[in-house]
């Protein structure tokens, strides 16, 4: 019990830096102007798309990436996952009863909990910090990711709202179902399938970062299952 306990520490921790950098964030919101917090989500972009093509570069054979991410993308889109996390953000503001009722309200706190959804929980220092503690007990990037997502939901938060404090449910969530499949499954995942996932959730990083510029409006979250096709297609890759 310890163990399983300690694997999911790290869990644990970056859940709560995100809901303490949202609190402080939504604290900050109405005391810092628009000029300001425009320029803070700019660079927050730009830091993003600069995470997401270092991690690309660590794929070493983009074949997997290409078939991963297209059979993913089909199945994402064909069950509409970016639909339904949109559908889950309006739930939980319906739920706040907040009788302000606009449409404007609603899409941010959407945007806001998908956008922060995404960020928390697609990359490398997720995939790798995740599969370490389940196979180890090792949370050191665990603990390094939630310092970051600590800075990182505190500037959401002030821009996009309470959306991103929500978020936190599903990093609970998506990253404890790392952690769990990592105990049960990581040994079997070589170094080359550890790779190209860190690759293929990077290139979602990039997408996420060229939205949150407003150049784009990918669903990313359409693209999550090729993650899951990743391992089968290393697997085919390696047998070959």
């Amino acid at each position: 019990m310890r163990e399983i306990l300690m694997s999911y520490s790290g869990v644990l921790v970056n859940t709560v830096t995100v809901i303490i950098g949202s609190c402080v964030g939504l604290l900050l919101k109405k005391q810092l102007p628009e000029k300001l917090t425009n320029a803070v989500m700019c660079a927050i972009g730009l830091c993003t798309l600069a995470i997401g093509v270092m991690g690309v570069i660590k794929g070493e054979n983009q074949l997997v990436m290409i078939i991963s991410l297209v059979l993913g993308t089909i199945v994402g889109t064909l069950t509409d996952i970016d639909g339904k996390l949109t559908k889950l953000g309006d739930k939980l503001q319906n739920r706040r009863k907040n009788k302000k009722g606009e449409a404007g309200d609603t899409a941010t706190f959407s945007q806001g909990f998908v956008t922060a959804s995404l960020l928390f929980c697609v990359g490398a220092m997720t995939i790798v910090g995740s599969m370490n503690a389940g196979i180890s007990g090792d949370n050191q990037m665990l603990y390094t990711k939630s310092v970051l997502d600590l800075i990182s939901s505190s500037m959401l938060a002030a821009s996009l709202g309470i959306g991103v404090m929500c978020a936190s449910v599903f990093v609970f969530v998506f990253q404890g179902a790392l952690v769990a499949l990592s105990m049960l499954l990581g040994s079997f995942l070589s170094d080359f399938a550890v790779a190209e996932l860190v690759c293929a959730g990077s290139v979602m990083i990039v997408a996420l970062g060229l939205n949150l510029l407003k150049i784009t409006k990918i669903k990313v979250a359409n693209l999550l299952p090729g993650l899951i096709f990743v391992p089968f297609v290393c697997m085919v890759f390696e047998l070959f």
